[in-house]
């Protein structure tokens, strides 16, 4: 299964809520790979420790070796699987960012290469699940995750201009089903920093539930525990195991894979 957490909103949560459901799922024993559309690199330092400076094993090296025009197949395949790096954490596994991605956006777009990570991982079988960190704008490399996924998770953080954006976003989520893959379906709205205390989350949780939309059940509150395990680049599964945040991540993630 693919999963693309993705929301042009800034802020939100997505590299964290990326990168604790895939060490979960990687505890849960599963080969997992976070692949890091977003160049600032948010995910890769997370799983890492570091961000990479090297771009010969990066997302940027694949798409470069798109640019290189073959008479014998493109090696796509190989260049993405030669970007893979071990974590520390076991059965979890990453494609780091790197800030090569931003020249290189303009060059990809005129030659049509929207296509390229889907059919590269269409040949990458060796994993049981794939999650896709994206920049938080529209841009190539969203889009791109988005005709490589079969499910799309959105945080949303309880804010007003969120809300605002949601329906845009949903837009666009179905523009690329009908364009390009029709298999895409939103997963589900996960809501983030989420304050059961005070009225205005309850009440726009609560707007967008009567609205039809897919709300998880599960939330996940504000904790300073998540810049702590930023700092630590150790997911909140290894870093606070037991944990309320960690559990509701645990939550979570059983409500997205129970459905």
């Amino acid at each position: 299964m693919r999963r693309v957490i993705f929301n042009q909103k800034g802020g939100v949560g997505k590299s964290t809520i990326t990168c604790n459901l895939a060490a979960i799922n990687a505890v849960e024993g599963k080969k997992t790979l976070v692949i890091d559309l977003d160049i600032q690199g948010n995910s890769t330092q997370y799983l890492l420790g570091k961000k990479i400076t090297d771009s010969d094993r990066t997302i940027a090296s694949f798409f470069k070796d798109c640019l290189s025009l073959s008479l014998f197949g493109s090696g796509n395949h190989a260049g993405l699987k030669s970007a893979i790096h071990e974590t520390p954490f076991p059965n979890l596994y990453t494609i780091p960012s790197h800030p090569d991605l931003e020249p290189l956006q303009t060059r990809l777009e005129s030659r049509m290469k929207i296509l390229k990570l889907r059919d590269a991982l269409d040949e990458l079988q060796e994993f049981d699940d794939i999650y896709l960190d994206t920049p938080p704008v529209l841009n190539f490399y969203s889009q791109s995750a988005l005709i490589a996924s079969d499910k799309c998770l959105i945080p949303f953080d309880c804010d007003s201009f969120s809300r605002e954006a949601l329906y845009t976003l949903m837009q666009t989520i179905a523009e690329v089903k009908a364009d390009h893959n029709q298999k895409l379906e939103v997963e589900g709205i996960i809501v983030n920093q989420f304050q059961k205390q005070a009225n205005l989350p309850q009440q726009m949780v609560e707007a967008l539930i009567a609205e039809g939309l897919p709300v998880f059940g599960a939330m996940i509150s504000p904790s300073i525990k998540v810049r702590e395990s930023h700092s630590a680049a150790r997911p909140l599964i290894h870093f606070v195991p037991n944990h309320k945040l960690t559990n509701e991540f645990r939550a979570l993630y059983e409500e997205i894979h129970n459905e």
